[in-house]
């Protein structure tokens, strides 16, 4: 049947109309923070941390007291994440502010103050560092740091501890005891290398509620080759400086009853004058051995116990003929003198000729052991 021709032209003419255009509404940009709001006793060892959704982070300030520049937190982004980049100071109030924006350009601001938990000096533990900041040493000389508390915590601390030299070498750390541990490398260190440690250890959780007490940056530099050696049964002492001979001395070492130990040691400590009182050794003043000299010229020590390379004028018809000291390396005071102005602190000498040997940590003994038995002390 056909359809009635108004009602074909109606239908040929209609028109639909397309619906309104409406953009996707953006989400506004959400902040937050593993910090809670008006935190406390926050703990030391807390990584502050702030993350965006639906947008990105565009700027973080960290720090604590009232002065934002001097006491600020460095952090690092990660993707839509900010990390600080070092541990919290205890019984602190902290201040945070994270602005993001999400993909409009709209900004929105997340603001957190918070107070870290109080220490006292018992639970925190700080590093004394050995070389001292800028010291030139010798190629002996391990990188010592000693704690005044104890770490059970090692490896922890020992994966914040960082040695690096210019040229590079291979190393190691070894732990003596729970306070004191020692770097050095596979050999000596190499002549005019430049070193620096970073024991990035403030806030680390030691163990038992203790917490690393302050950062340590030390750099310093390696000296000429010096390493001597002491033959104790031939009474010399050679001198090798960047692998050559320059002197050779007869010396006196110790006598019966205080025989030298052999050993790899190194220069501990330089004493222009030093008292030796054979009290500090465990020598009653009754004792017929005892004695007690205020002025001891040109005083190297390379042992915790007591042995020293210093001149020794009273045993001079005996340096290089016969043993006749109480431990020590005694030179006459000219040969001394030479010795002592050629030598730093970390100089390596080895003592050979004696049925007497050297205690594992009387003095610096790293070089005392192997490589490989060295490392075996480390945490890692």
């Amino acid at each position: 049947m056909s359809l009635p021709l108004g009602l074909v032209v109606l239908a040929g003419c209609s028109v639909v109309k397309d619906a309104p255009f409406v953009a996707a509404e953006v989400a506004p940009v959400t902040l937050d923070s593993n910090i809670a709001a008006k935190a406390k006793d926050v703990t030391v060892d807390t990584v502050v941390r702030a993350a965006a959704s639906d947008g990105t982070i565009k700027a973080v300030e960290l720090y604590y007291g009232e002065d934002p520049e001097k006491n600020a937190v460095k952090g690092t982004f990660s993707g839509t994440e900010w990390i600080a980049g070092e541990l919290l100071e205890p019984a602190q109030t902290y201040h945070l502010s994270v602005t993001g924006e999400n993909a409009e350009g709209k900004q929105d601001t997340l603001k957190r103050t918070f107070r870290t938990q109080a220490l006292t000096l018992a639970q925190q533990t700080y590093p004394s560092v050995a070389p001292l900041q800028g010291e030139t040493v010798g190629v002996g000389m391990p990188v010592i740091v000693k704690f005044d508390i104890p770490v059970d915590n090692k490896a922890i601390f020992e994966r914040k501890m960082k040695v690096v030299s210019t040229p590079a070498v291979e190393g190691s750390w070894s732990w003596l005891n729970d306070r004191e541990v020692h770097f050095r490398p596979k050999d000596h260190w190499p002549a005019g290398a430049k070193v620096r440690l970073t024991a990035a250890v403030n806030g680390l959780p030691a163990g038992k509620g203790v917490y690393g007490q302050q950062d340590q940056d030390i750099s310093f530099t390696i000296g000429r080759s010096v390493v001597s050696t002491v033959d104790i049964a031939r009474h010399t002492l050679s001198v090798k400086i960047d692998g050559k001979t320059e002197r050779t001395f007869g010396v006196t070492t110790g006598k019966d009853g205080f025989i030298t130990r052999s050993g790899i040691k190194v220069i501990m400590e330089k004493h222009n004058t030093l008292r030796m009182d054979a009290a500090t050794t465990g020598i009653d003043e009754d004792d017929p051995e005892y004695y007690d000299l205020p002025d001891v010229k040109h005083a190297m020590r390379v042992t915790n116990s007591g042995e020293f390379i210093h001149a020794a004028p009273w045993s001079q018809s005996s340096q290089g003929l016969a043993n006749v000291s109480h431990g020590c390396v005694g030179l006459s005071v000219g040969d001394a003198n030479w010795f002592f102005s050629h030598s730093r602190r970390g100089d390596v000498v080895k003592f050979t000729g004696s049925s007497r040997g050297l205690e594992a940590q009387n003095g610096w003994t790293d070089w005392d052991v192997s490589y490989d038995e060295f490392k075996k002390g480390s945490a890692l």
